[in-house]
């Protein structure tokens, strides 16, 4: 399906998401599910201006989605953040109205703002206005960027609205310049398998660039997009990527390890989380990092 018809299917779970108790609800079973896979912290992304067509505010859109993920962290120890969706195809007004609701919720948890929806025919550029207002408050900010459409879309949302991660990235390789810049500025790319894959946004998973990134040593890590839509975990991610492109445990170290580098957290908190996964994954599992031969320490 096109990415286009991949969102339309969204309608279908929206209808039962426009209560304060379904969003809190669905908050917190999210929480108690990825806590069976070992996740230690999720950001969580959503547009709240999909869920008033019963006539719920966007303030109560956010505060029971908190409210369940609290709960959450608190029976299953996974922490959380928020991340708000503007949408490229509703309209660049909608996107500032949610952009000053970030604002409202900055280090309440919220952590970060996005821009999601169809990429073609609805550019980045024409949000800016939303992305000012975000970056004039110190708010971190990622884009879905170059899924359905090309590197230039990657382009606009760094360039032009200040993107600190791209969402997807899948065909940034078509433009090596910008593919270098991004590298030297360690921009992370969100790496997404399945949903590519069911977007055609690659023509098979064996075609996708995740492996041809991070041999380049870009920044990438490893995501669902949508859970329900693709049938997805994170752990089927992982399981893709070790069967597809031969990861093996030091390179699911790393991967993990620049997830928690580009999570939307202070930096004291996204060091000592570091610090406790690094730990855990070689006191427990034995799993050290490989170091090219270039690296080693001499």
């Amino acid at each position: 399906m096109t990415l286009e018809e991949y969102i339309s299917r969204f309608d279908i779970t929206l209808s039962v998401m426009q209560t304060p108790d379904s969003l809190s609800r669905i908050a917190y079973e999210l929480i108690e599910d990825v806590a069976s896979e070992n996740v230690r912290y999720i950001e969580v992304r959503y547009s709240p201006i999909l869920h008033t067509t019963k006539g719920m505010t966007l303030v109560e859109a956010i505060t029971s989605v908190k409210d369940g993920l609290k709960k959450g962290q608190e029976d299953f120890g996974v922490k959380s953040g928020i991340i708000i969706c503007g949408i490229r195809h509703i309209s660049p007004e909608a996107s500032l109205k949610l952009a000053d609701l970030c604002v409202k919720f900055k280090n309440d948890g919220v952590v970060g703002f996005d821009l999601a929806g169809a990429e073609e025919n609805f550019p980045a550029k024409d949000h800016r206005e939303a992305f000012y207002m975000i970056l004039n408050h110190n708010i971190n900010a990622t884009i879905h960027a170059g899924e359905a459409f090309g590197p230039s879309s990657i382009h606009q949302a760094i360039h032009y609205c200040g993107a600190h991660r791209i969402g997807h990235g899948t065909r940034l390789k078509e433009d090596e310049d910008l593919m270098n810049y991004i590298n030297n500025h360690r921009i992370t790319m969100e790496v997404c398998l399945t949903s590519n894959w069911h977007t055609y946004t690659v023509k098979s998973l064996k075609e996708h660039p995740l492996r041809y990134y991070y041999d380049r040593g870009i920044r990438v890590t490893l995501n669902t997009d949508n859970r329900l839509m693709s049938d997805t975990t994170l752990t089927k991610e992982f399981c893709i990527a070790r069967d597809l492109f031969s990861f093996k445990l030091h390179d699911f170290r790393e991967v993990t390890i620049i997830a928690m580098k580009a999570a939307f957290l202070p930096h004291l908190e996204r060091k000592e989380m570091i610090k406790n996964i690094a730990y855990e994954m070689e006191s427990k599992f034995g799993i050290l990092p490989e170091y090219k031969e270039h690296e080693k320490k001499i």
